[in-house]
């Protein structure tokens, strides 16, 4: 546990509350890393699926085996988020966003929102999208997904990757506008790294990423790499498990 505080506060004050207050904790000291060495998580490619035709919407989410938070890829993936992007019929960019799975999904109105997204946890992590869409429109936008996002083992433009860099850059900046966020933000960083990271040390990072490490990365965890599934609704037009599977890599290129 970490207590975190931001704003008008004192460090002494604080100090004094947390004696009077959290008495009862327990006094265990097993740590979450020999939490993780005893029982190591293990990703097993799997798919869960739900039909429900009442729904009026499908929706489902692909995802691949992550990174962890102090994986040195960990950041790379960020950026990856970031190149696929999210998209919502109600965005103004619409079909002239900068992510290219964006633009596919908005030209072609195979979706009704998209969102990439990159978890991560103390030893593992899951990246991948998850989407909602008519039930007419799930074989195309299975496409879409798999394709942008193994695409990314093959070819990835420069620009593209310093657009996603200064996205994330700025979404991290507006993450963390308030006093509370700001001490959420110094408790995890804490929990996860065990030290606070400067801003300068984190978009330093971010901007050593290019597109030769986008393309490591995601032969690392995307390349003929597993994947799990879960499904909602409608869902009988949804590709199956193989169809997915095999689209995690290109025959040609």
């Amino acid at each position: 546990m970490v207590i975190a505080a931001s704003g008008a506060v004192k460090h002494e004050d604080v100090v004094e509350e947390v004696k009077k207050l959290f008495t009862k904790l327990s006094a265990d000291p097993t740590t979450a890393t020999q939490l993780v060495a005893k029982e190591p998580a293990f990703f097993t490619g799997s798919e869960v699926r739900i039909i429900d035709d009442d729904m009026p919407l499908a929706q489902f989410a692909v995802a691949f085996n992550g990174a962890s938070w102090t994986d040195p890829d960990s950041i790379a993936l960020m950026v990856m988020q970031a190149m696929l992007g999210p998209w919502t019929k109600s965005a103004s960019g619409g079909k002239h966003m900068g992510s290219e799975l964006a633009q596919r999904i908005g030209i072609n109105e195979i979706a009704e929102t998209m969102i990439s997204f990159n978890t991560n946890y103390k030893d593992t992590g899951l990246f991948g999208v998850y989407a909602v869409a008519k039930p007419d429109c799930l074989d195309d936008l299975a496409y879409a997904i798999m394709y942008e996002t193994t695409k990314l083992c093959y070819r990835v433009s420069e620009a593209n990757v310093i657009r996603a860099c200064n996205e994330l850059k700025s979404s991290l900046m507006l993450r963390i506008d308030g006093t509370s966020p700001v001490a959420e933000d110094i408790g995890l960083q804490l929990l996860t790294y065990s030290r606070r990271i400067p801003f300068a040390e984190l978009f330093a990072r971010i901007d050593a990423v290019d597109a030769s490490t986008i393309k490591r990365v995601a032969n690392k965890f995307i390349f003929d790499k597993d994947i799990a599934i879960a499904a909602m609704g409608p869902i009988q037009g949804l590709p199956d498990y193989n169809w997915f599977r095999r689209r995690t890599y290109w025959n040609r290129y």
